[in-house]
């Protein structure tokens, strides 16, 4: 069986599940295993996604008025490859290759076309949910479901040793844009509060809203972490003049008391797949630093600015 994956997260997935010989193809944003970056990329974006945060959306912005999706899929290439499985997602047509780029790209494909498994990952449900369905279309179904089981676990384990702590839970603010603002939804709050932490904006199983500045400022959050869709720490780092130099930053109570954290949202919170797990061992880390440690300070995450 030959797969090709064009979301980063399905990715990892299917490395997960023991199946990375079969991959041919991915997309641009899959890298992670390292390993993987030999494979042919099946996509591209259609815009510069190089520049600030405000430059970025500008650009999204703009090329939605002209077209349906801001990715190209390249149809003569998966043709040449000629995949039985094409993992998508039917999320956001912002974050990566959606169904309907898709489906455009093999409607001229001769029968048998290939099977489309488009994943919708709102919650932490609708992520098991996804590495169960790529694991029934690659003929491992249990597999699936074990690999499933094993990450609730790991999940539960830090949340019931948080429980066990018996302290206040932290306020905590998780943004996922600068400019505009945007709180992160989705799966994120429920990751908080596995992490025992009381999440502020942004909720689970909904797409990331807008935020207004007042707003956060009226809340003033414990702690702030920063996880923009596709940045890493250094990314991050050289744009967070966007909230630094906004009025009142420097009154928040997250600010005053040093606990405003930078996390490579790209590598983890981004990536609804395996490597959630290692997300909420970060903000475990963040949140109570003296009682986890699972060693991703200063390569998933640091502390701020």
């Amino acid at each position: 069986m030959k797969i090709v994956s064009l979301i980063a997260s399905s990715t990892e997935i299917v490395c997960q599940l023991g199946c990375e010989a079969q991959l041919v193809g991915r997309s641009h944003e899959c890298d992670y295993p390292e390993s993987v970056r030999r494979l042919p990329v099946c996509s591209q974006p259609k815009f510069d996604i190089h520049g600030s945060s405000a430059e970025i959306d500008e650009r999204v912005k703009e090329a939605l008025k002209t077209s349906k999706s801001v990715y190209a899929v390249d149809v003569n290439r998966l043709k040449f490859l000629r995949p039985d499985v094409i993992i998508t997602q039917d999320h956001c047509e912002v974050c990566a290759v959606s169904l309907k780029d898709v489906e455009n790209a093999i409607c001229s494909f001769p029968d048998p076309k290939p099977k489309i498994v488009a994943l919708l990952p709102n919650s932490l449900e609708d992520v098991w949910s996804g590495i169960e369905r790529i694991a029934q279309a690659v003929g491992i179904a249990q597999k699936g479901k074990d690999l499933v089981l094993e990450f609730q676990n790991q999940m539960s384990l830090i949340s019931q040793k948080v429980k066990r702590l018996n302290v206040p839970s932290p306020r905590v603010v998780c943004i996922e844009w600068l400019e505009p603002l945007m709180p992160a939804g989705n799966w994120v709050p429920e990751l908080v509060a596995f992490a025992g932490g009381k999440n502020l904006f942004g909720e689970a199983g909904k797409h990331s809203p807008w935020m207004q500045w007042e707003d956060l400022l009226a809340q003033d959050p414990d702690i702030i972490v920063t996880m923009p869709c596709g940045w890493d720490i250094q990314k991050t780092k050289k744009e967070m003049s966007f909230l630094t130099k906004r009025p009142g930053w420097q009154d928040l109570k997250a600010v005053k008391e040093n606990k405003v954290f930078l996390t490579d949202g790209n590598q983890y919170f981004n990536r609804p797949g395996p490597r959630l797990v290692e997300s909420l061992e970060i903000l475990a880390e963040i949140f109570y630093p003296e009682s986890f440690d699972f060693g991703h300070r200063g390569e998933g995450w640091e502390c701020g600015v």
